[in-house]
């Protein structure tokens, strides 16, 4: 399996490599689908400027960036093309060693239940095989390091390349089993965006699965284990924002990062849902739908945890879909990590009801993108309700993809134990509907 990897990866950087040399790399940093005031390198290059004049480079309202970011690309600012695409290697080589093991844990978990007689006795069909799960992980690179939102990102060097990055291997450390280097990688990906912060839930019931403690609120066991894991998280957090303040001697960044992030007082337009609606809003409304808005992110992680506790690799991909879809500035960077995790999922298709459309209309939202904004900014002949509406069509085709998944996903589970073919109790057949 090394060398197919391999040849993804070359492919890869000679993709990346070409567009850095092109025409295209200069149109493609201005897109605004790319790029947003948070993650931009024209950003990132203004406070490395105000850095080097000795100047806070939070001083003004042009850089978002953490700290870490900026004092990474004061060393390596000659190399940033490479730096993005070793990046994007690397995540990449991340997401294939946890799918690699985590296709392992699975196999393990249906011999046992299968042992255990409890499946349905004509669910062979739906049991995932060792032949089925043995490209997957593969798959998953590939879907990572060759889809266009990736390259793309790459190539614009926007920094959420290094969130997915500490992301990926934040995922790769919990699947493995180590409490601490989850707790550290979730820690400095909660320091990059604040929104990661959410999957502390299904990274914490993937390790209590690993331990073998029963998730129950009475259990001693689960209370420890749980303190355990948030005390890790919690010092690993401070230790990174003590170690900003002291390479910038202040705590500007604090305001100019994560306020920025919360209060989304820059409202360049982007493929997210905030911009437009702020735009339109009366001053004296906007904390309140504010608060409404951001709110979205963490609200569906308690139910989500309720709903799929035995299954928290599952949720951990309907969560960081969940951030990327309604986090303030979002970019085609972060839908792009939750697309690499759609393989893993390959054995749900049968059940999905409409994955062709959905992704149809993800596609052509993606090429009506700048042809919109080309109409609204350079022609004239449409403003911003045109590109607003293209940015709506987008997020609900996510939602609903989305949605499809956990439809399926729920529907799979509950055959494997109740049998394909269901009836009622006169003896007819009976269709299994989600509420």
């Amino acid at each position: 399996m090394a060398a197919p990897l391999v040849l993804v990866v070359l492919v890869a950087v000679t993709v990346r490599a070409v567009l850095y040399r092109s025409s295209l790399a200069a149109f493609i940093s201005e897109r605004v689908e790319v790029s947003s005031p948070l993650n931009a390198w024209k950003r990132v290059v203004e406070g490395l400027a105000l850095l080097d004049l000795g100047v806070s480079p939070y001083s003004g309202a042009i850089f978002h960036e953490t700290p870490l970011i900026i004092y990474l690309f004061h060393f390596l600012i000659e190399y940033a093309e490479l730096v993005f695409m070793v990046t994007d290697v690397l995540t990449a080589v991340a997401l294939y060693l946890a799918i690699q093991d985590f296709n392992k844990v699975v196999f393990k978990k249906q011999k046992l239940l299968i042992e255990l007689d409890k499946y349905a006795p004509d669910v062979a069909e739906l049991i995932q095989t060792p032949m089925e799960m043995h490209y997957i992980p593969l798959k998953v690179a590939l879907f990572y390091l060759l889809n266009p939102y990736t390259v793309i990102s790459c190539v614009a060097k926007s920094t959420c390349a290094i969130n997915n990055t500490v992301i990926a291997f934040f995922i790769l450390a919990t699947i493995k089993g180590s409490a601490f280097l989850s707790a550290v990688f979730l820690a400095l990906a909660t320091y990059q965006s604040l929104y990661p912060l959410t999957l502390f839930a299904p990274a914490l019931l993937y390790l209590l699965q690993r331990q073998f403690i029963p998730i129950k609120l009475k259990s001693k066991s689960f209370w420890l284990y749980t303190m355990q894991y948030a005390a890790l998280y919690l010092c690993s957090l401070v230790v990174i924002i003590c170690l900003s303040f002291f390479l910038l001697n202040s705590w500007d960044f604090i305001p100019s990062v994560y306020g920025f992030i919360l209060s989304v007082p820059d409202l360049t337009p982007n493929i997210g849902l905030f911009w437009y609606f702020f735009a339109e809003m009366f001053e004296h409304f906007s904390l309140f739908f504010v608060c409404v808005f951001q709110i979205n992110v963490f609200f569906y992680t308690i139910p989500l945890a309720i709903k799929l506790k035995e299954h928290p690799v599952f949720f951990m991909f309907v969560q960081i879909a969940i951030i990327s879809i309604f986090k303030s500035y979002p970019t085609v960077g972060d839908i792009a990590l939750y697309m690499a995790f759609l393989p893993v999922w390959s054995h749900l298709y049968r059940f999905l009801r409409n994955i062709f459309i959905l992704s149809c209309v993800l596609i052509v939202c993606s090429l009506l993108f700048p042809v919109l904004w080309h109409l609204w900014i350079y022609a004239g002949s449409a403003n911003s309700n045109f590109y607003y509406a293209i940015t709506l069509t987008f997020n609900i085709g996510q939602i609903l993809l989305i949605s499809d998944y956990f439809y399926a996903f729920l529907r799979r589970e509950y055959y494997l134990t109740h049998g394909l073919h269901l009836t009622r109790q006169d003896g007819t057949e009976a269709m299994l509907v989600l509420k």
